[in-house]
């Protein structure tokens, strides 16, 4: 079998942000195309000759029918609307967003994660705007304090998912 490889370990070619995966971050899954088994969206990008699926002449294809229904280790919900974001503003651009979501991210899991926000920070910055999760951690900052790590972390957590249900967001994977 032919070897899928890319550059890119922030954006998978099927619009997912492995960049935000609690399962890259725990260092269980490289990222799309960094040693891990070509899953059926690669085996086909690599067919049609494509780093992402947009730039592919069939995109979107069958592949996509129910891609936003389930998730897996990451949430898929914004995976269409990422990858037409991407194809709209290039890949560079996306990137640079991607990054200020992964120091935002990381900010989350070293100064607030009691250790089992992990996934709840992931989903919140993937499905959140940058801007957003930056005024839950100025909140956080001006209110919590030398409080115990315990209490940061459900004060933190309380605010996230306020914030998304006024979006009427939910911040859990669905599960088939």
């Amino acid at each position: 079998m032919q070897v899928f490889k890319r550059d890119n370990p922030l954006f998978s070619l099927c619009g997912l942000n492995c960049g935000l995966c609690s399962m890259k971050l725990g260092g269980h899954c490289p990222g799309c195309g960094q040693g891990n088994k070509p899953c059926k969206a690669a085996r086909c990008g690599m067919e049609h000759h494509v780093e992402y699926c947009f730039q592919c002449e069939d995109y979107p294809c069958q592949i996509y029918e129910h891609a936003d229904d389930y998730d897996s280790f990451i949430t898929h919900r914004n995976q269409k609307v990422d990858i037409e974001k991407a194809k709209r503003v290039g890949i560079q651009s996306y990137n640079a967003e991607q990054d200020k979501k992964v120091l935002l991210l990381n900010t989350l899991l070293s100064e607030y994660n009691s250790g089992r926000e992990k996934t709840l920070f992931c989903i919140a910055v993937n499905l959140l705007k940058p801007e957003e999760i930056k005024h839950v951690l100025e909140q956080a900052k001006t209110t919590v304090g030398e409080r115990p790590l315990k209490e940061k972390a459900a004060y933190v957590s309380d605010l996230l998912h306020r914030l998304a249900q006024e979006k009427n967001i939910e911040l859990k994977l669905r599960k088939k």
